[in-house]
Order: C-alpha cells, then structure tokens, then sequence
C-alpha cells in the first residue's frame, strides 16, 4: 500500500511528509512531466507512464519487459510492486508499478537517449534523498498542488499558538521549524538544524555558546552561583537541575535582545503563513543566519571551545561547593514561620511586661494622692 501524506486532525497542522510520494521528471524546457512515485527508497513508474517517458506504445513496454524476465536479466518478484492509487473515476485500484532498475532495462531497449537522461535524473533525487532525507518538487509546491485549502489558516493558528506558548526562546524557533511544509524529525537537516539552534542564539547574543557561557559564569563565589533565574526564583532554592541551563545566566538585557530576535522570526513565519508562502526545513534553517546576520550579530561558525560535558561537570562542581552556602544561608517557608512565631511571642513577652510597669506605675500613682 502507499504511504498517505499525514492528515490534519480537527484543531492540527497538515505537516507534507519529506519523503515526497511523487515528483515531476522533465528532461527539458516545454516538455510535459512524467509524474514519479518514490517508494522504498527507488523510483517506480507504470507500464503507462514508461510508454509516456520513452515515447512508445504501451504494448512495446509489455513486450520488453516480458523478454527482460524471461531471460533472467532481472527478476519480475524484486523490481515489481502493487500501489493503490485512485483512477480518474475517483475509485482506488491496486496498480502495478516496476522499479528504476526495470524502468532502465526497458529504456536502453527503446530509447537509449531518453534512458540515459532518466537514469541521471533519478540518481541525483536518490542521491537527494540519502544525503537530506527529503527531495520537494519547487514546481508542484509552489502551485499548491500538496496543499489542502485550510491549510495556511490552520499554519496561522498552529503559529500563534508557538508565539503564546510558555516554552523557552530556542524551543519556538525550532517548532517554527516543525511546520515546515516537508517537516520530517528524522532528516540530517533536521538534525542538525535542532542541534545547533540554541548555541546560534547563545552566540548571536552573548558572543558565546550554550556550554561556554555556563563555564564562565558558574560561580559559587557569586550570589546565587551567577544565575540571574531558576526554578524556584526568587525565594526558593536553587537546585542540581537550574545549573546546567544556559538562559539561567543570562542578564536582563541579554534575555530581552534573545526575546526580539525570536519574535522577529515568529513575525517572518506568520507573514509567510498570511500570505501564503510555504516554507521548507531548507528555508527556515537559512532564515536562522540571516536574521541573526540582520540584526549585526555574529553567526555561529565552530562548535564551541567547550563541550557540554565540560560545563556540566563545572556547574555541579560548583553547586556542591555553593550548596554548603545556600544551606547556612537558606530559610525555608517552615523556618520563616518559626521566627515569625518567635517574634511575635517576644512581642507579647515586651507588651505583657509593659502593661506590668504601666500597673505598677499606676498602683504607685495612687499611693501618692491617697497618701
């Protein structure tokens, strides 16, 4: 069966899945395209669609490819493969399709030419898809042919939704990515675009990564370890857990500058969505470095002087040491309550003892005007 594009469910986004189920082959200008199945990781054509390509009758197609298995040259049961697909009266039949090493075959019997042409074309999208994971044909997406009606309305809300959300600057950024017309978790663009996302925003602020920035301002000497924010801020503790997190040290100004950029990205992708440009995982991840690059900030071009390890092991380290501090220091809700008992005791001790002197002076007062 074919793999269906993933459908948006009521109150979701239809996200086009990378691996796109057909693509469009055009040897030159002007011509018409052949329409392309991907599947399985190869390309797959009907006997149809092969007499298109190689411009001859079907029943040559039927001829030749019977000779390529009865002479062994390629085995029917490994380059043949039934697929759904729906005909022209809206029904969905079951459709034998034949692979590109049968697709060649046949090509250097008929049209060697045109074969060839084929051949190169299909091993440059497989060679797309091994390196990115994904190929897109600019043409159909750009007409909207892999595009239901809603879908930039539902984009919009999927977008303003990111924008409200409570989660960190970096994490809006990379679900901005993730509406990505041919969003796909598993491809090295992806990949790599979610691991370097947070240290090209660290960079872009402060000049330095995620782990650098916490190796020089992990500090036990420095009130509450240098951290500028935490979990429990600004009574509680500060625990294992805040140490080891890179906007915990950020300053005010730091976090407002991040802020702007992150909004100004939101801004670009709800402009998009409104006016109904759909936007790849190819082009979001270089709209990352052109903002960054618009706002005068160095762009990321290393992976750090540091490792995240190596700053996690200083930060704990220093935990440890400032934790014997936020300990002697530390007062607890329960131990407020204490001394908040204490002094009001004390209060009603020094009051009681007021009142005492005030009747003694009073007793003392009498004495004198009866005496």
């Amino acid at each position: 069966m074919s793999k269906k594009p993933p459908q948006a469910a009521a109150t979701g986004l239809t996200i086009r899945n990378s691996t796109a189920e057909f693509l469009i082959f055009t040897a030159s200008a002007g011509e018409n395209g052949i329409e392309v199945r991907y599947e399985n990781e190869t390309i797959w054509l009907t006997q149809k669609l092969m007499a298109e390509l190689f411009d001859v009758e079907r029943s040559v197609i039927t001829k030749h490819l019977k000779n390529i298995f009865r002479d062994n040259e390629l085995d029917e049961n490994s380059v043949c493969a039934n697929f759904a697909q729906t005909a022209a009266d809206g029904k969905t039949y079951q459709t034998r399709f034949y692979n590109l090493d049968a697709i060649i075959s046949v090509g250097y019997r008929v049209n060697s030419r045109r074969a060839t042409q084929f051949r190169q074309w299909a091993t440059r999208v497989l060679r797309e898809f091994s390196i990115k994971g994904f190929v897109l044909d600019r043409k159909r997406l750009e007409n909207g042919s892999f595009l239901g009606e809603d879908y930039f309305e539902r984009l919009l809300a999927e977008i303003r939704e990111i924008r409200l959300s409570e989660r960190r600057f970096y994490q809006k950024v990379t679900d901005i990515y993730a509406t990505s017309v041919d969003y796909n978790k598993d491809a090295p663009t992806t990949r790599e675009f979610f691991a370097k996302v947070q240290n090209k925003l660290h960079y872009a602020i402060h000049g330095h990564t995620a782990a650098e920035l916490i190796k020089q301002r992990a500090d036990s000497r420095q009130d509450h370890m240098g951290l500028t924010s935490w979990e429990n801020a600004p009574e509680g503790k500060i625990l294992k857990t805040d140490v080891t997190v890179a906007k915990n040290y950020l300053t005010a100004d730091e976090l407002d500058s991040l802020g702007r950029i992150v909004n100004a990205y939101l801004d670009l992708a709800e402009d998009r969505a409104k006016r109904k440009i759909p936007m790849t995982m190819e082009d979001w991840a270089k709209r990352l470095d052109l903002f960054i690059e618009f706002n005068d900030r160095d762009i990321l071009d290393n992976p750090g002087k540091i490792s995240a390890q190596l700053a996690k092991d200083h930060a704990f380290s220093e935990f440890e040491k400032y934790r014997i501090i936020q300990d002697r220091l530390f007062e607890s809700d329960f131990d407020k309550e204490v001394k908040a008992l204490a002094t009001a005791a004390e209060q009603v001790d020094d009051l009681a003892e007021l009142q005492r002197i005030a009747e003694a002076s009073k007793g003392r007062k009498k004495g004198g005007r009866y005496d």
